[in-house]
């Protein structure tokens, strides 16, 4: 939603000094599984990490898996490296679980800690092995601020390599709930959500301001599928209600461009400005409004899913814009990589080139498909009514993205099996579902006869929505082994029409489940798949 006009030390000390990868994608479009999969280099289907608290997701289900021994700031320190971090780590990392265990591979930490993570005005954070200690009165991105100065100024006094993390929660929804006044926490439906919190010094900035009316916005014709498919026109009163959301969100993610502005700035007065890799991003996007949804995230819609990625650093093109295809799964591949560190086989995504020269390189030969996929609930972070709950139950779904000079392409399979296909290049704001029977559709998209086009669609994403390791990244070569299909357009070629009509599996699933169940999923590419050709 045009976030980073309204952030001029971003502009100024990131777009202006870096590239900005303006096709980049979370894989997952909710905070926990996002953030796993950015620290693991894996989708959250083979974290099992797939819901913000217990049993699905979580910090709980973090370290069930395994994953506090496995993952980026190890992997870090394996290399030489003093790791660093404040602010948000996960979901569920609690006053009452954040010593059981201590997260692990942090040279030094000040962790943001629920239940108080999303009250603006009553942070709690955690430092290294010691107690929570509250900040009520304060506001948690002018903590964190402070917080991170103080860990910048610790890792260049060691003398040694260092990576930093900083995770303010701006501008997310704020969450209150009586029990949060003593440590106690509360079910997702007693939340009292209200719009974000900006520092008093940034609350009369931007009034007036609303969300841009894309075609989208609170349309006067139902689109997608599945639930969204029924939601009603939103009424004035509640279109005014999402602007001024809207205006507080830009409103609290001033405090974060103060924070690069402090973050360049002390890195330029130690001297080491310009021997450092910056990297700007988050955990998923936003709508508001869009397809007459209330605020929230966790679809696959481009609001949710096509977020910032800035990275400035050694070598690093300035004032470029990238358009080769990247997600959150290669992340860790990448900052291994600036580290010199070994790549493990395991990890599902592919470095980011940071060169010029690379750059180019990749985009004529790097893969054009994104996976996407989510469980469980949908939430509302706007108001409630009859017809808009807190939560919607089924929003489980696998989604992909295909993108490439040519075509651009979204499709979905929901879990009560609904598909959804949008040509976002007739129809950027996904408004018209090409598989719906309400729809009329077009008898070729993207240089081929629709159904086609759907067939191989189903066939990418019914390798994708399993996909491990390499397969994440070339799932084409698991359907042509012979190395013949690169993309869709190679796919689309007539020669391979019988394979997909003769010897493909339709991707299904048998329930709709709160997260990753195997046996709801339904047919599995490698026990139930296709005949390789």
């Amino acid at each position: 939603m045009n976030s980073l006009d309204y952030m001029p030390f971003v502009q100024k000390h990131l777009l202006d000094h870096g590239t900005l990868f303006r096709r980049h994608f979370c894989t997952t479009a909710l905070c926990c599984p996002s953030r796993v999969t950015l620290w693991t280099g894996k989708a959250a289907h083979n974290t099992n990490v797939t819901n913000v608290v217990p049993p699905y997701g979580g910090y709980p289900k973090f370290v069930s898996q395994g994953l506090n021994d496995k993952y980026l700031p190890l992997w870090l320190q394996e290399s030489g490296y003093n790791t660093y971090y404040t602010g948000k780590l996960f979901n569920a990392h609690s006053v009452d679980n954040y010593d059981s265990p201590h997260a692990a591979g942090w040279t030094a930490s000040d962790f943001l800690l629920d239940p108080f993570t999303y009250w603006y005005m009553n942070s709690t954070y955690q430092r290294n092995k010691d107690p929570p200690v509250s900040f009520e009165g304060r506001h948690s991105v002018d903590v964190i601020a402070e917080k991170a100065l103080g860990l910048l100024d610790e890792a260049v006094e060691a003398s040694k390599p260092f990576f930093l993390g900083i995770a303010p929660v701006s501008p997310h929804a704020n969450l209150w709930s009586p029990a949060f006044k003593h440590g106690n926490h509360s079910d997702l439906e007693d939340i009292e959500f209200s719009p974000p919190v900006p520092a008093e010094r940034h609350s009369k900035l931007f009034e007036g301001l609303k969300v841009p009316r894309t075609a989208n916005f609170n349309p006067d014709k139902p689109s997608s599928a599945s639930w969204i498919r029924k939601l009603p026109k939103q009424s004035k009163e509640t279109v005014d209600y999402n602007d001024k959301f809207y205006v507080q969100r830009l409103q609290t993610l001033q405090s974060v461009d103060e924070i690069v502005d402090s973050i360049v700035g002390r890195l330029e007065d130690l001297k080491i400005l310009d021997n450092t890799y910056i990297i700007y991003t988050t955990d998923n996007g936003y709508h508001i409004g869009h397809h007459r949804m209330q605020p929230a995230k966790q679809c696959s819609f481009e609001e949710d899913i096509n977020i910032p990625l800035i990275i400035r650093g050694p070598r690093v093109p300035k004032k470029s814009i990238s358009d080769i295809v990247t997600t959150h799964t290669d992340l860790v591949p990448t900052l291994l990589r600036i580290a010199g560190a070994p790549l493990r086989e395991d990890f599902d995504g592919l470095a980011i080139p940071l060169t010029e020269e690379s750059i180019a390189r990749a985009s004529e030969t790097r893969h054009e498909h994104v996976t996407v996929e989510h469980w469980g609930f949908a939430s509302n972070e706007g108001q409630v009514f009859d017809s808009y709950p807190r939560l919607h139950p089924n929003n489980t779904y696998k989604a992909l993205r295909v993108i490439s000079k040519t075509y651009n392409l979204h499709y979905q399979v929901w879990c009560n099996n609904e598909r959804e296909l949008h040509d976002l290049t007739t129809d950027p704001g996904q408004m018209v579902n090409l598989l719906h029977p309400d729809e009329e559709a077009p008898e070729r998209i993207a240089g081929a006869p629709l159904d086609k086009v759907v067939q191989r669609l189903d066939a990418l994403l019914f390798v994708l929505k399993s996909c491990k390791a390499e397969t994440c990244v070339q799932p084409w070569r698991a359907l042509h082994p012979g190395g013949n299909v690169e993309s869709l357009r190679d796919a689309l070629s007539p020669r391979f029409d019988s394979f997909y009509e003769d010897r493909s599996r339709k991707i299904e699933f048998d329930r709709c489940e709160m997260g990753f169940i195997l046996d709801a999923e339904g047919p599995q590419f490698k026990q139930d798949g296709f005949l390789s050709t």
